[in-house]
């Protein structure tokens, strides 16, 4: 799920919420004649049910329910429907008899949750239209490459991609044949221009109709859209290209492959991570404020200048963000320009400084940028813009780092690929071992990586 999606996906779920409480107050209402706004504890009786249904729902978000049927009306959006009601019925009934709740009628917990699934049902389809009608920028821009299949199979293949949150916004070709004009899509070109049309547009995700291109064509799509950060998802004939870390769904009458899969990409691990990266980096920033205090006045002893050192850094999707840090340096660059990294024995380095780096105190500030949702505690580690340019040069799947948020330490920091990154091998290496981290997160390799990184050496290992 990318993050436009994601955001889609956030309407819908405070939509849900909204429905929710509203639903049950209502009921109430109509259900109790005696109920009153000043009547505190019946309103205290009102609130313990509400927490009751809103704890359910989540349970019900995070184990019960996929992230794909959120965006569609179809028989899979149904089963989970129904399947989701029944769990919220089960998990509602297990708190009132653990938790002895006996102050309403039966009906008032379990009638509520039918009303709101009925209502979630019928208005899930009108909400998706008004979010594409006013929040259109939600939507994930998309390109389509190719024509193999047949005209009606692409047609509602395009009728359906709206419903998942997808804008088509351009159209490559590979043969003389240009079936867009029959269908109404804009044509942007060639195949071969793909590189020049990612360059020029803001392209979220490509889908490519791999049934009359040759295996190298597609992979060289693949390459150059992996060379830009840009999401691929194949629409196969036969599933020959599953080397990769992919997903299989389907999207109106076509099979889709997602390739460079992500445990993150599942709605309910992201919002695991969040929620982690929040708690962890507000206890920590408490816990450490007397040590920060400490450190901001030696700094301001040591040398001239402010306490903070803000780069600008590239994080998710390629967005730019300041970087915090404690300044460690007599003479900080233009944090938006500079390209000078530091060397051994960097005269620039203050007395302070050298102490900060060696411990990597210097990186704590950054905590702030995690409470921010900046960064993660755990990642990518974030780059300069000018480094990120080099590196996408040199490197050609770079840029798939930017599918999560970068970290304050990582899985390749940890394995030992730190510092420079001079060498071929110092380049490859950390970013295969950023790319690993990708495919396999999960919740106990981050605490795995927290341990490593305040207790390992640290030596450079073999992947």
């Amino acid at each position: 799920m990318n993050f436009k999606n994601r955001y889609i996906l956030i309407n819908l779920l405070a939509f849900e919420f909204v429905l929710l409480n509203l639903v049950l107050l209502i009921y109430l209402y109509l259900t109790h004649t005696d109920f009153s706004i000043f009547d505190l504890f019946f309103l205290k009786k009102v609130a313990a049910l509400a927490v009751i249904y809103n704890l359910s729902w989540l349970f019900i978000i995070l184990y019960i329910r996929g992230e794909e049927f959120y965006f569609t009306v179809n028989k899979i959006y149904l089963k989970s429907l129904v399947t989701s009601t029944f769990f919220f019925v089960g998990f509602v009934t297990v708190l009132i008899v653990v938790l002895k709740i006996n102050f309403f009628r039966p009906s008032a917990f379990i009638v509520p949750i039918f009303i709101f699934s009925y209502l979630n049902l019928i208005s899930h389809k009108y909400l998706l239209r008004f979010l594409r009608k006013r929040a259109s920028h939600l939507f994930s821009n998309t390109l389509l490459i190719g024509s193999g299949h047949e005209r009606t199979d692409i047609k509602s293949f395009v009728n359906a991609m709206t419903q998942y949150g997808y804008n088509i916004v351009g159209y490559l070709e590979e043969g003389e044949e240009n079936p867009a004009n029959t269908m109404g899509l804009a044509v942007t070109g060639s195949v071969r221009e793909l590189r020049n049309v990612l360059a020029s547009h803001s392209i979220d995700e490509i889908f490519i109709d791999t049934c009359d291109f040759e295996r190298e064509a597609i992979l060289d799509a693949i390459k150059i859209a992996d060379s830009f950060g840009t999401r691929v998802k194949l629409i196969p004939e036969n599933p020959y290209l599953l080397a990769k870390n992919y997903k299989a769904v389907t999207i109106g009458d076509l099979a889709i492959f997602k390739l460079r899969q992500s445990p993150l990409d599942n709605f309910s691990k992201t919002i695991l991570k969040r929620l982690f990266d929040f708690c962890f980096a507000l206890v920590v920033l408490v816990l450490l404020s007397p040590l920060f205090l400490l450190l901001a006045l030696l700094i301001v002893i040591d040398s001239k200048g402010p306490v903070f050192y803000t780069p600008y850094r590239k994080g998710e999707a390629g967005k730019t963000f300041k970087c915090y840090k404690f300044r460690t340096m007599s003479v900080c660059e233009d944090p938006l320009n500079g390209t000078k990294s530091t060397v051994v024995n960097d005269p620039r380095i203050t007395r302070v400084g050298k102490i900060l780096r060696k411990a990597d105190l210097d990186e704590l500030p950054q905590f702030f940028n995690v409470l921010k949702g900046e960064m993660s505690v755990i990642g990518p580690r974030p780059h300069r813009i000018t480094l990120q340019d080099d590196l996408r040069k040199s490197v050609n799947d770079y840029m798939v780092r930017s599918y999560v948020k970068p970290g304050i330490s990582g899985w390749a920091q940890v394995n030992g690929w730190r510092g420079p990154t001079q060498t071929k091998e110092q380049k490859t290496e950390r970013i295969k071992h950023d790319l690993w981290y990708i495919e396999n997160w999960s919740f106990w390799l981050d605490i795995k990586i927290i341990f490593m990184t305040v207790f390992g050496n640290h030596h450079k290992k073999a992947f």
